[in-house]
């Protein structure tokens, strides 16, 4: 399997009695995701799959990725909290993307890499992506990829 876990797009900032979960991304956030597309692009990445947080800014960065999406969107809970048995269970696909949040997503690489959740060998800027392969389960993936987002948008 190749596994994108991609870190969602610069987000507004919460308004006074907004739910985080409701939190838009800024139209720079945008305008800097879609770079990020169009460099996945020049990689030829295509998605069979596409898993994403249901908060609003993943489910945003996750329409940006449509464009290298063959197959189906789907949202799931588990990429809104810490790695989990469940989450893994979950995945299908050969080339699938799970798109989510900090310090999660840190922690899920570190727990398929090295069996271990010490995700701050493995800090994701907004709008980051890494590749592993390999079957995901703890400590079974290696890292082919590690791109910030400017090398991404750089690339496109």
């Amino acid at each position: 399997m190749e596994l994108y876990l991609v870190r969602h797009a610069i987000a507004e900032d919460a308004l006074p009695g907004q739910p985080d979960d409701a939190r838009p991304l800024s139209l720079e956030g945008i305008e800097k995701f879609k770079g990020v597309v169009r460099g996945l692009k020049r990689l030829e990445i295509a998605l069979d799959r596409l898993y994403h947080s249901p908060k609003l800014r993943a489910v945003q960065t996750a329409e940006l990725l449509l464009p290298l999406l063959n197959g189906e969107t789907i949202v799931t809970p588990h990429l809104a909290e810490g790695p989990s048995p469940q989450l893994l269970k979950a995945i299908k696909g050969q080339s699938v993307a799970l798109v989510g949040h900090e310090p999660w997503l840190s922690d899920l690489c570190a727990w398929l890499l090295m069996g271990q959740m010490e995700g701050g060998q493995f800090p994701f800027k907004k709008g980051g992506v890494a590749l592993l392969e390999g079957t995901a389960k703890p400590g079974n993936m290696k890292l082919v990829g590690f791109w910030s987002p400017k090398m991404l948008r750089n690339l496109g």
